[in-house]
């Protein structure tokens, strides 16, 4: 969190019986998602069920998460969707399958410390208005607060939303990090699913922007998960051909998303094209994000995302339960997949 952060403390007290179920997205990981979900089940809130998407890995993911003792679902895809895929059908699984009142969602390599959850409930509960959604503190293995997912407080914010915030021990936000997103699920059936064809790469940025463009979001920073990458660095590092996705989806969610309003397009371009130029700065391999960035921009500009519902037919997700969310999604933040 840029700048300094108000720690007040909100009441200790959760209320018991909310259900929540946590959502982690497995691809090629076993080790990190066995730590994963050995800490999810150290969790002091204890969790309705947690659900693996295995993205199709060529390790034994799938089996470390069905051996675990903490019990896990286990949704096993045909192929690799990426993060953007894996968080569509696990989050449609889950309403479907569980109905929930909150998706926890995080990737293989978010190990939540024990008190992860409790504390964003509390600060959820604790708010005098309905949260769309809530994000943790996140830091590296070191303690580090990590560059690419810290977020920073919502632009506008009103005087009463920041003492409000303030009074449960958190800071108004505009967008969250899928490492660590507690989601209400009345949001999810309101706003729809994370648009699958994204794969990776703003996705998560699309989605809690399509969330809170009218919603309440909350950095809760007494709830602190470790995001295991393998290098300390923000989202302007090197990326090589994978940077064929930043550019096409940054490109979606600007001209094909209502998760922003006209001013925020503009701001977001600018501050788009100002990372792009430090990426490109600190690049040993600029001709590899020259022919991504070509790329990217053509499809980008050329054609739009697929349907949820279409990008994921075939990968072994159960389409009704894609389709049944997709269908009741008709608020004003949802994606123009058209």
């Amino acid at each position: 969190m840029s700048g300094s952060t108000d720690r007040t403390e909100g009441p200790r007290s959760v209320p018991k019986g909310i259900s929540v179920v946590a959502v982690v997205v497995a691809y090629n990981r076993r080790d990190l998602l066995r730590d994963a979900l050995d800490a999810l089940a150290a969790q002091t809130y204890p969790l309705t069920q947690v659900l693996v998407v295995d993205n199709r890995s060529e390790d034994d993911s799938a089996v470390v998460a069905i051996e675990h003792p903490v019990g896990a679902t286990v949704l096993e895809l045909n192929r690799n969707t990426g993060g953007a895929g894996g968080f569509a059908a696990g989050i449609a699984h889950a309403l479907a399958e569980f109905d929930p009142q909150c998706v926890w969602l995080m990737d293989d390599d978010t190990i939540p410390t024990p008190t992860a959850l409790e504390e964003l409930l509390r600060a959820r509960e604790s708010y005098p208005e309905p949260v769309a959604l809530l994000g943790s503190r996140v830091v590296w293995h070191d303690g580090r607060d990590h560059p690419m997912n810290t977020p920073r407080r919502r632009p506008g914010a009103t005087r009463e939303e920041i003492a409000d915030s303030s009074g449960v021990g958190a800071v108004p936000v505009r967008s969250s990090s899928f490492v660590s997103m507690l989601v209400d699920s009345r949001a999810i059936r309101y706003h729809g699913l994370p648009i699958a064809d994204y794969f990776i790469w703003n996705d998560d940025f699309e989605y809690s922007c399509r969330l809170l463009r009218r919603g309440i979001g909350l950095y809760v920073p007494n709830s602190v998960v470790e995001h295991r990458t393998k290098v300390f660095g923000a989202t302007d590092a090197d990326p090589g051909e994978r940077f064929y996705y930043e550019v096409r989806n940054k490109l979606w969610m600007l001209t094909r998303s209502s998760a922003l309003s006209p001013e925020e397009r503009v701001l977001y371009t600018g501050a788009s094209l100002r990372r792009w130029a430090r990426t490109f700065a600190g690049s040993s391999r600029r001709d590899v994000l020259r022919s991504a960035a070509v790329r990217g921009l053509r499809d980008g500009l050329l054609r739009s995302p697929l349907p949820t519902a279409k990008a994921l037919q075939g990968a072994g997700v159960p389409q009704d339960e894609i389709l049944e969310i997709e269908a009741g999604g008709t608020g004003p933040g949802r994606a123009d997949t058209a």
